[in-house]
């Protein structure tokens, strides 16, 4: 399909939607949580076992999601949520001022505690996610400044789930994206990067939205292209509907910003 412009997103992506489409975490629903459960066990090696950890995380392209920071705010006191769409903004908020409506994260808490060894904890896991976002701040990757005129010392890590294949036409953008978000780290400091591979296209209720069809290769040639240094990158394939997306698998990658 055509490529879906940023302006489109504003005004046509439904936080509640892709919620509800993507992240309703239950046993009835395990095969469709596939990509999700995956996600959440590969973040919990980099941030838990791996034990990557320091004191800023920023995370490129949050959208309404949370579930990216139970590992991450085990090792990071302060996370730096950014978003291109407003509407995203304002959905994490209410969930971090436990507004009515507010998209139901538990499953997925409990979920992480698990892994962690204590599934008892997850409200205490809930408050400390509050406590580590500081700001939620605009941010586009296409851009050499992604986050504008905000001026950020280097953080430690850069996170980022499901944002540039989103937001990026053709492998050159995706490339000088990467170059782009790597200005927001320190050099030693740390990329972890959850991607959708083979994927054209996904939808938010009705509504569908383009995908840049990304593989393996080109998603580790890029990261040595903006400067970092793979240390892992695992892949599984995954098997959600037609009628959802066409994606066929995803990866997470371990990168390590190179130090000159």
């Amino acid at each position: 399909m055509a490529f879906t412009e940023k302006d489109f997103y504003a005004g046509h992506f439904n936080p509640k939607d892709y919620l509800d489409t993507y992240y309703t975490f239950s046993s009835a629903k395990e095969h469709e949580n596939g990509f999700l459960i995956f996600y959440l066990k590969n973040l919990h090696q980099a941030f838990i076992l791996d034990d990557i950890k320091g004191d800023t995380l920023i995370d490129i392209g949050s959208g309404p999601t949370i579930y990216q920071f139970l590992s991450a705010c085990e090792s990071f006191g302060e996370i730096i949520a950014t978003d291109y769409c407003e509407q995203n903004w304002e959905e994490m908020q209410r969930w971090l001022r436990k507004e009515p409506g507010a998209f139901d994260w538990s499953p997925v808490v409990k979920y992480v505690c698990e892994l962690e060894g204590n599934r008892e904890k997850w409200e205490e896991k809930e408050e400390k996610v509050r406590r580590a976002i500081k700001q939620i701040l605009k941010c586009d990757v296409t851009q050499p400044s992604p986050l504008g005129p905000v001026s950020l010392p280097p953080a430690d890590c850069l996170l980022s789930s499901l944002c540039l294949e989103s937001a990026c036409k053709d492998l050159p953008t995706f490339r000088s994206a990467l170059k782009n978000i790597s200005s927001l780290v320190k050099p030693g400091g740390h990329l972890v990067l959850c991607s959708i591979l083979e994927e054209t296209y996904y939808k938010v209720g009705q509504q569908p939205f383009s995908c840049l069809y990304l593989e393996r290769a080109s998603v580790e040639e890029a990261l040595k292209g903006a400067g970092f240094a793979v240390k892992w990158l695992n892949e599984t394939k995954i098997n959600l509907p037609l009628s959802v997306t066409d994606a066929k698998a995803v990866c997470v990658a371990v990168a390590q910003k190179c130090q000159n």
